[in-house]
């Protein structure tokens, strides 16, 4: 006898799964996590690798989260992002996730736009130092990647919400505190607080230290001003969890110990997952292998064909990593694919869903019909192309411009664009 299909409804999405009760009540529990449940939860989607520290002094990581606990919600979340590029990439996504995860557990997240901290160089997980950017360039860089950010967030609230209220979602740039700082006293209030055997000790120090390259004295300093940005958002904000790659842990630590040093006070990191390729290197402008998620550099049918084309092996975990999905909603498009693998129903739900967030419903709409016109050999879908739509579609396609008399054929202009072989006419 075929499996009972169970309704139930999980952050105001309601829908049919096949299987017995164990599975309703884990989708209600993922719905209503608490405290425990919000990290744990994370943690079971492989969306949130590491906490910093495992225990505070005072205060637990969990009992931030909890509602029960007086004063502490909802609390405040921010994670960096540096303008090395005038654009993010698929690389920040899981970052950008996270926080929307505790956003739509109705605490605050900032993103932190690093327009000073960008002049720098984060050395974490390279080999050899950053470009160097001019004032202008990361100030251009800074004012797209802000542009990004609120669009990103945008979408979330409007097409992810199901009727919702969340915490807020607040863009700054860490570039307006240090503006007004003097070296001189910036170094005087704030380095005799750094030991030098610490920062040494740093996994990415350690690392450029033993390289060719070296390690210049900018990029030693990065991890100060990072921990400064951390100890200003906790003063300003009330800012105790800060968010970052798994790249980021040393940094992050660094903010740890600063802000415990001089307040007392316990303050937490929680990193998440690098994205990597096939062959293990890191997705990101640096190794050449960035997806981007603005428009101009990456189409939507491009964002969309790269999740589109994920192999078995790893949709399942891009599923809980890339999307909203809860569990056992991913669990039963899993158990469908295993019937029907040949529908690529995992990978299109993947695409579709990240697609969705990063450019909109319109986006999702124009990369479906990028994907039937190209694929499927859809005249409907061509015909209702715009003129973006064609030019991103065949951007890396040569092309000529001709000049056609009145009665030219369509054969003589495949010929004159040299389509076809300009062979024997008779």
């Amino acid at each position: 006898m075929a499996a009972p299909m169970l309704r139930f409804i999980s952050r105001g999405r309601c829908y049919f799964t096949p299987g017995p009760l164990g599975v309703l009540l884990l989708g209600l529990r993922e719905a209503h996590s608490g405290a425990q449940g919000l990290l744990a939860m994370q943690k079971a989607r492989g969306l949130f690798k590491e906490f910093f520290p495992e225990k505070g002094t005072k205060i637990e990581l969990p009992e931030l989260f909890d509602r029960r606990t007086t004063g502490n919600f909802p609390q405040t979340i921010y994670c960096g992002f540096d303008p090395t590029a005038d654009s993010l990439h698929v690389g920040h996504l899981l970052a950008l996730l996270g926080l929307f995860h505790f956003q739509r557990a109705g605490h605050n997240v900032i993103a932190l736009v690093g327009g000073a901290t960008a002049r720098l160089g984060d050395p974490s997980g390279r080999t050899k130092e950053r470009e160097v950017l001019d004032a202008e360039r990361v100030g251009s860089n800074a004012r797209a990647l802000r542009q990004a950010l609120e669009a990103l967030a945008a979408n979330h609230q409007q097409l992810f919400t199901n009727g919702r209220t969340w915490g807020s979602f607040t863009v700054l740039d860490n570039f307006a505190w240090y503006q007004e700082q003097r070296l001189v006293d910036f170094l005087a209030a704030v380095g005799g607080h750094f030991r030098m055997g610490t920062l040494l000790s740093r996994l990415s120090v350690q690392t450029r230290l033993k390289s060719p390259e070296g390690m210049s004295m900018a990029e030693f300093l990065y991890q100060v001003l990072q921990a400064y940005d951390f100890y200003y958002l906790f003063q300003r904000y009330g800012c105790r969890v800060q968010l970052g790659g798994s790249d980021q842990l040393g940094n992050i630590m660094s903010g740890y110990e600063f802000i415990h040093k001089l307040t007392g006070e316990d303050v937490f990191g929680i990193t998440v997952p690098l994205i990597t390729s096939t062959t293990g290197a890191k997705l990101g402008k640096s190794a050449g292998n960035a997806v981007w998620l603005n428009r101009e550099k990456t189409s939507p049918f491009e964002l969309y064909q790269f999740f589109l084309r994920q192999q078995d092996d790893s949709v399942e975990r891009y599923l809980k990593l890339f999307t909203f999905l809860p569990l056992p909603e991913i669990d039963h498009i899993m158990q469908l694919h295993v019937r029907e693998p040949e529908k690529r129903g995992p990978q299109k739900r993947l695409a579709a869903e990240v697609t969705k967030l990063v450019h909109g419903q319109e986006g999702l709409d124009s990369a479906k019909r990028c994907t039937q016109a190209l694929y499927h050999s859809s005249i409907d879908a061509l015909e209702v192309m715009s003129d973006q739509e064609l030019k991103e579609l065949f951007k890396e396609a040569s092309f000529s411009e001709l000049v056609l008399d009145p009665g030219t054929s369509v054969l003589d202009t495949c010929r004159k664009a040299n389509a076809i072989p300009d062979g024997p006419r008779g």
